[in-house]
């Protein structure tokens, strides 16, 4: 049985040859760190931990949805290089060239997260989920009025902070953006308490995304 998870950027087999019409197209997007420069595997913790939410959102949704998780070429963000960036973009691109016209959804942890926000300054991205979003240098600015935002955060987190994620929504609520921000009660950093409530938060935001798409 073939592994869908650790697969190359924009190798053959990242994207599906499916010809049957997708509603919605999904970009799930592992955290990482500050500085390395260490080449990103697709076997280190922050790729395993986002798996299971791309392997749940294949089985709820099928054919209606195309998800997809990126692997990075390195795993830090590493200062203005802004390394994810690149390769996150360019799954966007490839992802748009092969469902011209289908709206995108992105669904970022920690590292993640703040790619998730830089994504979605482009107007195909039509959601951002952040789990426990690292939005250091208000990253929230980035993301295009039009999209739906969604922020879940533990406030036991110690590694980024639900009061700055909390802060992001609140500013784009105050702008007009359709944001919202989900606590997680006792919840820390790696999602690996209140399991359910992270992977609900996940389908059901696909869904309701989904939804919206197909009332167009």
């Amino acid at each position: 049985m073939l592994n869908p998870g650790p697969l190359r950027l924009l190798s053959p087999g990242l994207f599906s040859t499916r010809r049957d019409p997708a509603g919605l197209l999904v970009l799930v997007l592992p955290g990482g760190t500050d500085d390395s420069r260490k080449p990103f595997s697709p076997w280190q913790g922050s790729a395993l931990r986002m798996y299971p939410f791309t392997w749940s959102l294949r089985f709820r949704y099928r054919r209606t949805v195309r998800v997809h998780q990126v692997r990075y070429r390195v795993y830090g963000w590493n200062g203005d290089e802004s390394s994810p960036m690149l390769p996150a973009r360019a799954t966007l691109d490839e992802m748009c060239r092969r469902h011209p016209g289908v709206p995108v959804v992105a669904i970022g942890h920690s590292m993640g997260g703040r790619v998730a926000a830089q994504l979605a300054a482009d107007r195909r991205v039509i959601g951002v989920l952040a789990l426990a979003p690292w939005w250091q240098h208000a990253d929230w600015r980035h993301i295009q009025p039009g999209a739906r935002v969604v922020a879940v955060h533990g406030d036991a987190d110690e590694r980024t902070f639900a009061k700055r994620t909390r802060k992001g929504i609140d500013e784009l609520s105050a702008q007009g953006v359709d944001a919202e921000f989900v606590n997680v009660p006792d919840g820390g950093h790696a999602m690996l308490d209140h399991i359910g409530l992270w992977q609900r938060s996940a389908l059901e935001f696909v869904g309701e995304r989904l939804a919206v798409v197909h009332r167009k």
